[in-house]
């Protein structure tokens, strides 16, 4: 028991630096060299603005094909990158740290920026992309050695994953923490939660036949995936009224009460707030549910225009929406 408890959760963050970050066709190589596979959507006719996305939790930067698409019908040039332990990036399956993926997603937005700098960028994150966004954001305005550049003219956070370890019990912590020091090896999968992630059986059931989709997740992934969703939840009060918060109703993956008391972290009034969309009938996967168009045009509808409704009108009650419901 002594030499389990001896165990020390496994991280692979970056290497030292060996030369400039580049962008490449298919690949947004870091300073390390390390290759992260990269997706491009060219934006049809006038590009109006750019967006550079981050997937969710064991997915990878494939999760973006139908938004890429309509989103570059609409204007919008649009990138993706499997992130470091994900998707065909290096170290498949090992956490690679919150220090090494918010630097991965500012060396990726200033290289996004430099080739496309008559235009605005925006960074989107989906689920766990989105604790990552948040932390980015949060260390980009940190006074100490931790500080990053991030170079962005807005945010989008799709369901982001601030389940942070401020919104669990002491015993489930402590759980939690054991495990990942006792049996960090272990895999897990989601078999047997009764868990519905999306409306959208199908693609579901894509993912399931995906080769690039994590089907079994180590602990101390899990346990690092905890401190990155408490680290999100921690940068709350640095969202401002240049950030879109996403939500779905149905969510069963980021429960209504974790983000929840996540909204309540959110500057208080008369401060710039971000603009909060709560979807009644979206799942966790809002950019793939059965309604996702309709989701898909509204975060087009505010990039374009910052200050303008939302065209299904999810932002009327906002926070309210959540507040009101029952977890």
């Amino acid at each position: 028991m002594l030499s389990l408890l001896a165990c020390t959760p496994r991280v692979e963050p970056m290497g030292p630096a060996i030369s400039a970050p580049r962008l490449e066709t298919r690949f947004v190589v870091a300073a390390d060299g390390a290759k992260l596979p990269l997706r491009h959507w060219k934006a049809r006719g006038e590009r109006r603005a750019v967006v550079l996305a981050l997937h969710g939790f064991n997915d990878y930067s494939r999760a973006f094909d139908a938004a890429g698409v309509i989103w570059a019908t609409g204007g919008l040039e649009v990138y993706a990158y499997d992130q470091r332990g994900f998707g065909q990036a290096p170290n498949r399956g090992i956490w690679a740290g919150i220090e090494t993926m918010t630097a991965d997603l500012a060396a990726a937005a200033r290289l996004v920026r430099d080739k496309h700098p008559e235009v605005p960028l925006y960074l989107l994150g989906e689920s766990m992309g989105g604790a990552v966004v948040m932390t980015a954001i949060d260390r980009a305005e940190a006074g100490d050695g931790d500080r990053i550049v991030l170079e962005a003219d807005g945010y989008v956070l799709v369901a982001p994953a601030v389940w942070g370890l401020q919104t669990i019990t002491p015993v489930q912590r402590r759980v939690l923490d054991m495990a990942a020091h006792a049996v960090p090896w272990l895999k897990l999968s989601g078999r047997g939660l009764r868990i519905k992630a999306s409306d959208n059986i199908d693609m579901l059931r894509a993912l399931g036949r995906d080769p690039n989709i994590i089907k079994r997740t180590r602990v101390d992934t899990i346990y690092g995936l905890a401190r990155l969703m408490t680290a999100a939840f921690d940068a709350a009060p640095r969202l401002a009224d240049d950030t879109l918060l996403l939500y779905g109703a149905r969510d069963e993956i980021i429960r209504r009460r974790p983000f929840a008391m996540m909204l309540d972290q959110l500057p208080p009034a008369p401060a710039p707030r971000p603009r909060i969309a709560v979807y009644p009938d979206g799942y966790h996967m809002l950019t793939r549910d059965l309604k996702a168009e309709v989701v898909l045009r509204d975060i087009a509808a505010w990039i374009l225009d910052p200050a303008g409704p939302l065209p299904s009108g999810a932002d009327d009650g906002g926070a309210g929406a959540v507040a009101r419901g029952e977890d």
